[in-house]
């Protein structure tokens, strides 16, 4: 298994603790969107990153690659058995992705400013309103980490590159993020630009 990954991109990231969490030994190659390798643009039509290749198998969703890798490898399990509990993980997972992740997006890519201020602010909102739901268990929504704890955390861990800093009832949250940043699989799914995000 190969994964193609940016050291920097947070979709990449989440990609990188799935399969840390996994402890599975995969090559990963990285990359940088503006200058792809080209065997990857042969590989992948969209061009995008991550992308895994598994034998025949090309994955270039991270979303598909979590899953697909949860799947595949399924000790530990990083998603629950019953479907209801799924069902309700993969909406949290659609809401992350839909309310969280294109902020982020943002803020990684726009260097104008009241686009920046704006997404900042709406980030920031939407984390600290979340706070009930960090506290209610020991990880999101769970007892367990999951898929949403691999979603969230590197938003979280990017807070201080995005220039936000939580402020409110927010001490869930806190007690959430180092949890989380603890974790051995966490720390091994870091490259150096990330670290370098949090000194």
């Amino acid at each position: 298994m190969t994964l193609y990954s940016s050291p920097t991109c947070f979709q990449s990231h989440r990609t990188r603790l799935v399969l840390a969490e996994k402890n599975i030994g995969i090559d990963v190659v990285e990359a940088d969107s503006g200058n792809l390798p080209e065997d990857l643009l042969d590989l992948n039509p969209y061009h995008t990153l991550p992308t895994l290749v598994d034998r025949d198998l090309v994955l270039y969703d991270a979303r598909v690659i979590i899953e697909y890798i949860d799947e595949r490898f399924p000790h530990p399990p990083l998603m629950p058995v019953d479907p209801v509990s799924r069902a309700q993980f993969r909406l949290a997972l659609y809401r992350i992705e839909r309310d969280w992740y294109p902020l982020a997006d943002e803020l990684q890519r726009t260097s104008d400013r009241k686009q920046t201020t704006r997404a900042r602010k709406q980030l920031e909102e939407s984390i600290v309103a979340s706070a009930d739901v960090f506290g209610a268990k020991r990880f999101f929504l769970s007892d367990e980490f999951s898929l949403v704890d691999c979603t969230i955390a590197p938003i979280l861990w990017r807070l201080p590159a995005f220039g936000i800093e939580l402020r409110g009832q927010v001490q869930p949250i806190r007690r959430y993020m180092d949890l989380v940043f603890a974790r051995r699989a966490f720390r091994d799914s870091l490259t150096d630009a990330e670290q370098e995000m949090r000194q």
